[in-house]
Formats: structure tokens, C-alpha cells, sequence
């Protein structure tokens, strides 16, 4: 259900919790990735990869926001919107044309694989390991006790 001046939270998270709330943007920068329920209230997971091939994440120390916009073209929904300073921005509906088109044209190469049990997992890169100076300040920044 699209409401109007939808709100969105988020959280630095090291790894996704395998339960999320709605209404909640979890981040791992070590992951490189972003998730949250679907903003049309179908509880559907949509996992934004963060890499110049996928989403990019703006933080300015109070708001979040997402570019580009987030189609989720292969749910049922068929939901599309941006996170935009911690709103959410309902977009125009997508036909089938525009959404192949779309995806011709970015061919996304998502560093993901889905289990057995259909969770999908993310592969941490090399780059961001545990010794990488940048995601330590950050996860510090949000560390709870």
C-alpha cells in the first residue's frame, strides 16, 4: 500500500539480520549492500547491492538515500520508488518494455547466490575486509554496547 510521506529509518548493521523490521534500512558497508522490507507493504526483502554497477548510498550524518531508484521489477508488486533522505518517493509504474529495457542496459552483476533454502547471501569483497581502515571508523560510528 503506498502511503504519502513515508518514512524511512536505517541502521549500520556489520551483517543483515535474518529478521527485519519494516520501514527499516539496514546497511553493511562490509557487505556493500543495503536491505529492507518492500515499501508497499508486501513484507517482500529487497537487497540493493552498493557498487558503481548497483545502488549508491548517500549518508550526511542524519539522512539516508539510494540512487537509483529501487524497481522491484520480480516481485509481485511491482513497486518502484526512491529512499530519498529517509523518504520514501513513490515512481511512475514501469511497463514490461521499460523494465527489459532497463535491465539490458545496466546489466547488473549482482555479487550474490541464493542457498538451498532460498536466502540470498552476500559475498563480502577482499577489499572490505575486517583490516580496512574505512568500514572500521563506520562500523565504530554505530557500534552498539
Amino acid at each position: 500500500m503506498k502511503k504519502d510521506n513515508q518514512h524511512i529509518s536505517f541502521e549500520f548493521v556489520e551483517t543483515i539480520p535474518r529478521q527485519i523490521e519494516e520501514n527499516v534500512l539496514y546497511i553493511s558497508i562490509e557487505f556493500e549492500t543495503a536491505t529492507h522490507l518492500c515499501a508497499c507493504g508486501c513484507k517482500e526483502k529487497v537487497v540493493t547491492p552498493l557498487a558503481p554497477s548497483g545502488w549508491s548510498l548517500i549518508y550526511n550524518g542524519t539522512t539516508v538515500s539510494l540512487n537509483p531508484s529501487i524497481g522491484n521489477w520480480s516481485l509481485k508488486c511491482q513497486s518502484h520508488y526512491f529512499i530519498k533522505k529517509n523518504k520514501i518517493i513513490w515512481a511512475s509504474q514501469w511497463n514490461d518494455e521499460q523494465i527489459k529495457a532497463t535491465r539490458k542496459s545496466r546489466n547488473i552483476e549482482r555479487d550474490t547466490t541464493i542457498d538451498k533454502t532460498g536466502i540470498q547471501k552476500i559475498k563480502p569483497k577482499e577489499k572490505h575486509q575486517k583490516n580496512n581502515w574505512f568500514v572500521n571508523i563506520i562500523m565504530s560510528l554505530f557500534k552498539r554496547d
